[in-house]
Formats: structure tokens, C-alpha cells, sequence
């Protein structure tokens, strides 16, 4: 039997899909010997091999956990952190790697795929005047980071001041900009670099603005992307289009002029959404309780990390 049919004769409603994406029920298979993923409140990365990266804040197999492409989990990254927040992979002329700021820790680290630290930006890094103060000593609450088509890194202090640090390639500070006063915003959750426009831009999850936002890569602040989104956790794009996960219970798709191509996933039901404690019992394949990350494939499959205590990953493929 089709894993819809038994949603369809309970009279419940299947998600509301694009004619482009068709919904892969049930695609992650629980790690080798746990009844569970684990938890989840972190993000989602592919390789350029199709694998796929998932953050595991808790459980036995905490870490950065491996499926391959039909959803088989392969491994864990060896030594990779448990407070990857929001994390990328991404291929440049050195090779391809793992890019994430350590939320606990504090700092940023380039891993080899295979958990090898090739660079490690501590957060005195940072100048002071850009950080937080709690009991007279500065911090960071780094979220998110993406790598610029030249190598540079870009990464937001989204739970703290909503300033996005660059650094050249190497990991050298270069300047910091934004914050929550010049942007107006509350909470840039994460970021992606935006490869759509020329130059490239960021593109920014304003999660408690429920706005996408732009800017410049030498932190001018462009506009407004998207309105009206349900608290976007997390973007990404691919081709012309672009993709937020929403916390509360749905991802957008939009075209290059943030006009709405298609909602995925979108979930109406009382009391699932924004929320990490959504039992299994209740979910349904296609619906969404708290989107946390996305990442596109090479071939535009989209694949949504929940933020949930038990582990989620949702796969939507894109018809070819």
C-alpha cells in the first residue's frame, strides 16, 4: 500500500505541493541500532557526492550523522562537534569541507569531510564592541555561516546581536556589519550566500521580523526579500529559486524577485507547529512541525531538518 493511502482514508489532508516536488515519506532510516535520530536543532548540508550531513545535538549518535542518498544512515563525521547550530558544506578550490560555527563553543571550523579541522577562528577573533556582555565578559551566539564564491566566510551572531563577521579565506577578520539596530532586525537566524544575483548577496532568515532580508556582501543593507513568512529559520537556493524553512510549520519556495513559487509541507493542525516535542505518533509524511534547515541537492531535491527532540528529515524531490 502507498505510505499516503492511509492519511487519505483516515480523511486527513495531504500536504499542498508544486506540481515540481513530489514528497519521499519516511526517506531517513534510524542510525544503526537507535530507535531514534536524536536531537535535533541544528541543520541539514548535501555533498557534491549526494550525501547528506545532518547536526545531531543529542542522543547516542550526537554529532554530524551521514545518510547516503536513499536515506541509509552510513556514519558519524569523526570528531565533529554537537553544536553545529547552523552548518554548509561547500566545494572550493581547496577541496570540499564542512563550514560551521560551534554554537556552545563559540568558535568557527572548516572540517574535511571526513572531520579533519583545517581551520579553527576562535571568537577573541571578534573585537569586543561587536559582542554581547553578560556578567562584564563578551560573547558571541554564533548560528549560521556561508562561504562566498571567493572563499570568504560570512557568519552571523543570530541569537545574540544579529551582526554578520567576515573573514578572507584564510580566517582573517575582515569587518563586521549589520546588528540589530541598522537592520531592524530580531533574531537573523541564518544566512546563505545568494549566488543568483551578480554580485552575490546574503540572503538573511529575520525569523521574529517574519521577513527574508538582503544584503551586500560589504554589508549594505539592500531591502526586503519576502514578507509575511512564518518565523524562516533557515535558506538556501538553488538555480532561480530560493527556499526558508519556516518554525512554524512550513518551507517557501521563491523566484528571484521573492515572489511565492510554491508553500511545501504546510502544516494547519493545532499545536504541531514551533515546537520541538511533536511525538512521531503524530506526524505525517509531507507535513512539517518546526523546519530548522534546508539544503538542495545538485539535482534540486530539497531535503527540511526539523527542530524536534526524537530526529526528523524530510526529503521532497524535485520531478524530472
Amino acid at each position: 500500500m502507498n505510505k499516503l493511502v492511509p492519511f487519505l482514508m483516515a480523511g486527513l489532508a495531504l500536504p499542498v505541493l508544486s506540481a515540481n516536488y513530489t514528497v519521499a515519506p519516511n526517506w531517513a532510516k534510524m542510525p544503526t541500532g537507535e530507535k531514534q535520530i536524536g536531537n535535533m536543532h541544528g541543520d541539514v548540508a548535501i555533498s557534491s557526492k549526494g550525501d547528506v550531513y545532518v547536526s545531531v545535538q543529542g542522543g547516542p549518535k550526537a554529532g554530524v550523522q551521514v545518510y547516503d542518498n536513499q536515506g541509509n544512515y552510513l556514519r558519524n563525521v569523526p570528531g565533529a562537534p554537537k553544536d553545529f547550530h547552523g552548518f554548509v558544506i561547500r566545494k572550493t578550490r581547496d577541496g570540499e569541507h564542512i563550514y560551521g560555527p560551534r554554537l556552545g563553543g563559540q568558535n568557527i571550523l572548516k572540517l574535511t569531510l571526513d572531520g579533519k579541522v583545517v581551520l579553527n577562528i576562535p571568537p577573541s577573533t571578534i573585537p569586543d564592541k561587536y559582542k554581547n556582555k553578560r556578567n562584564n565578559k563578551a560573547f558571541v551566539r554564533l548560528t549560521a555561516m556561508d562561504v562566498a564564491p571567493n572563499g570568504d566566510l560570512f557568519v552571523v551572531d543570530g541569537y545574540s546581536t544579529d551582526y554578520i563577521h567576515h573573514f578572507d579565506k584564510t580566517g582573517k577578520y575582515v569587518k563586521s556589519f549589520g546588528g540589530r539596530k541598522a537592520l531592524g532586525s530580531q533574531t537573523l537566524h541564518k544566512i546563505c550566500i545568494d549566488t543568483r544575483y551578480n554580485p552575490p548577496r546574503i540572503l538573511g532568515a529575520d525569523r521574529e521580523k517574519l521577513r527574508l532580508i538582503h544584503l551586500s556582501l560589504d554589508g549594505k543593507f539592500l531591502g526586503v526579500y519576502a514578507k509575511d513568512v512564518l518565523r524562516p529559520a533557515a535558506v538556501a537556493v538553488h538555480g532561480d529559486l530560493a527556499v526558508a524553512g519556516e518554525i512554524k510549520g512550513r518551507s517557501t519556495l521563491y523566484d528571484k524577485e521573492g515572489k511565492v513559487f510554491a508553500h511545501l509541507g504546510h502544516n494547519t493542525a493545532p499545536g504541531e507547529t514551533a515546537t520541538n516535542k511533536l511525538p512521531p505518533a503524530k506526524w505525517r509524511p509531507g507535513f512539517f512541525s518546526a523546519p530548522h534547515g534546508v539544503a538542495f541537492n545538485g539535482a534540486g531535491d530539497l531535503f527540511v531538518a526539523e527542530y524536534t527532540v526524537h530526529g526528523r528529515i524530510h526529503r521532497f524531490n524535485l520531478k524530472k
